[in-house]
């Protein structure tokens, strides 16, 4: 059991790998088995095709991120918080999984079913709790009116864009790697505050 545990594991790594240098449709099923050590037979046996495979891959880092969301958006700390919490939590994992933003863009762009499939599986993070809060703090004068699928929106926007546009960004601010992670990391706050300022009275 803890073979098959470690192969998949290692599927799914060299696959993550292949995926984030080559795309979902530059990558092969041939480079993910060499690049995991087994046979192109050995790769099948554990997922049938290359969509398969990707949604493993997707769903696996996913699952890392969406307990951290769900946390923030459910927890008691007020709507101020939530968006600094969301801000460098989220941004902080960006860091780590940076290809995450195109998988999503180009799987959604290729297979809109793919995230109605995402969202039907518990732990798909739920606004729900986020939306009350934000309305309460309306009624009780700490936010300025907004209405709150339109400021979650606002917060994943201004959070992920740097991310799915790395290369713009890099190009129109003249920034190395370094001077781009540098400039990723002070955003962690910078957002979180241009956020807080546009929606506190």
């Amino acid at each position: 059991m803890k073979k098959e545990q470690s192969t998949e594991q290692q599927i799914l790594e060299a696959a993550k790998n292949i995926f984030q240098s080559k795309g979902m449709d530059g990558a092969r099923m041939q480079e993910i088995a060499d690049k995991a050590g087994i046979n192109k037979a050995m790769l099948h046996y554990y997922y049938r095709s290359k969509q398969l495979l990707f949604e493993a891959v997707f769903k696996n880092v996913f699952s890392l991120l969406a307990p951290q969301l769900n946390t923030i958006l459910n927890d008691d700390s007020s709507i101020e918080e939530k968006i600094r919490h969301f801000t460098n939590d989220y941004t902080s994992f960006m860091m780590k999984h940076p290809y995450l933003p195109n998988f999503i863009i180009n799987e959604l762009n290729r297979n809109e079913d793919f995230i109605i499939k995402l969202k039907n599986n518990t732990g798909f993070p739920n606004l729900k709790k986020f939306k009350v809060q934000v309305d309460n703090e309306i009624k009780a004068g700490v936010l300025s009116p907004i209405d709150a699928d339109q400021l979650f929106v606002n917060i994943l926007a201004l959070n992920i864009f740097p991310f799915l546009g790395k290369p713009l960004v890099k190009a129109l601010t003249k920034k190395d790697e370094t001077s781009y992670i540098a400039f990723v990391e002070k955003r962690k706050i910078e957002v979180a505050n241009f956020i807080i300022q546009s929606i506190k009275k």
